[in-house]
């Protein structure tokens, strides 16, 4: 089975977002267990490495950092959207990182876009550049050391 199913809870997982997107009728049941096999089929040629987690007090530390902090977030965004600070500007910051694990680098990705006033926009591997809009931009050197420090600590300890 798992060699004509690979990944079976990817495919599980697309087959039941292509039944909730387009309705249950044998057609689409027929089509999206086609569309679930073959992707979850191509997913071989990625050749995926597992992900080495280190399961322990810096996941739930990190999730309650984040989580605070897209709390704050959202208020700091409601009052600049509000009452629009003519003093504040949105701009891309380049922030060097020290991560390597692609997974680190990704939940890195979901935190800061999670996070609203900010916005991963691009990876340089080659360089290992992170490119950030903010949104309300007062000072880069603040930006980067917060991010070094919150997240990027704690997920080196979790993922590498």
């Amino acid at each position: 089975m798992k060699r004509f199913v690979p990944f079976p809870l990817l495919a599980l997982a697309l087959f039941a977002m292509w039944i909730l997107l387009t309705g249950f009728s044998p057609g689409h049941v027929l089509l999206g267990a086609l569309v679930a096999l073959i992707v979850s089929r191509s997913m071989l040629s990625l050749q995926v490495e597992p992900p080495r987690v280190r399961i322990g007090w810096a996941v739930v530390r990190l999730s309650g950092i984040v989580l605070a902090d897209i709390v704050r977030s959202n208020i700091a965004v409601a009052k600049i959207i509000l009452v629009n600070p003519p003093d504040r500007h949105s701009d891309f910051i380049e922030l060097p990182t020290q991560l390597r694990s692609p997974y680190a680098l990704a939940v890195l990705a979901l935190i800061i876009t999670a996070t609203p006033g900010s916005l991963w926009v691009q990876h340089d591997a080659n360089r290992h550049v992170i490119l950030i809009h903010v949104l309300d931009l007062v000072d880069e050197a603040e930006w980067t050391e917060l991010i070094r420090d919150r997240y990027e600590r704690l997920l080196m300890e979790i993922f590498e």
